[in-house]
């Protein structure tokens, strides 16, 4: 039976690239922090495009997403060249991201869907080029992760598959979101464009943090006696129970 791993198990034999991007986690995490704090002291709003719930929520999403990745990619069989690669680029989009928005923030611009000046134009493109990576890092890692690999249970090779393509699907609502918005401002309809460009984002978040919940999920139950046909029975259930929050999400029902 496969023994879990312990807190101290996954933080030993880290790569310095598994360090680096855990660090960089966290510090995203915090910049999410500090950015709500300042959105409650100062009585700004919460929605519309100027608010500082941009650079909230880029901030704790990407640095959530940013540590899941490092620590899931750890159950996908690769070499470490191809590891350090994926890791540095996705780390290096997440970065650039939540940078480009906090900064708009706090020039008191729209981040996404703005055109007005050349420099918020490069802005805008250089968003879309930083989402480019994360949609190829996060589909190479998907294809991965369905190669063999012999030293991760069945129960959370599953996990990890299932949370993976769940994140694809939360990448292409984001590509979609963004293209709908930029059709809208070609049309010259800038206003309208800030009004629904983000209409999918409830699709967008539950679909997100999939690849967190299932593979703690399945991390969870390798400190119970069960066995692993049992555990990987319990997964399904998850992926499951997820699978039909999306579709209630989807259908607006929640």
């Amino acid at each position: 039976m496969t023994r879990p791993k312990s807190i101290a198990a996954l933080t030993a034999g880290l790569s310095t690239a598994e360090r680096l991007t855990y660090a960089v986690g966290g510090l995203l995490i915090a910049s999410g922090v500090v950015h709500f704090l300042v959105l409650v002291i100062s009585g700004d709003s919460w929605d519309g495009p100027l608010s500082f719930r941009k650079p909230t929520t880029f901030g704790l999403s990407f640095g959530l997403t940013l540590i899941t990745i490092t620590w899931v990619a750890s159950y996908v069989k690769m070499g470490v060249r191809l590891r350090t690669w994926l890791l540095g680029f996705f780390g290096a989009a997440c970065v650039l991201e939540v940078a480009l928005v906090t900064m708009q923030a706090w020039r008191g611009v729209p981040s996404h869907y703005n055109l007005e000046t050349t420099f918020d134009g490069i802005v805008a493109r250089t968003l879309a080029v930083g989402g480019a990576v994360l949609v190829v890092t996060i589909v190479t890692l998907t294809i991965l992760s369905f190669r063999s690999a012999p030293d991760t249970a069945p129960s959370m090779r599953l996990a990890v598959r299932a949370g993976l393509l769940c994140l694809d699907a939360a990448l292409a609502v984001g590509v979609a979101m963004i293209a709908k918005g930029m059709l809208l401002v070609f049309e010259g309809q800038q206003q309208l464009a800030y009004a629904t460009g983000g209409s999918l984002k409830p699709e967008h978040a539950v679909t997100m943090h999939a690849v967190l919940v299932l593979p703690v999920l399945a991390w969870l139950l390798t400190f119970t006696r069960w066995s692993e046909r049992r555990r990987g029975q319990v997964v399904w259930l998850g992926i499951a129970g997820y699978a039909l929050a999306a579709v209630l999400v989807v259908l607006g029902l929640t």
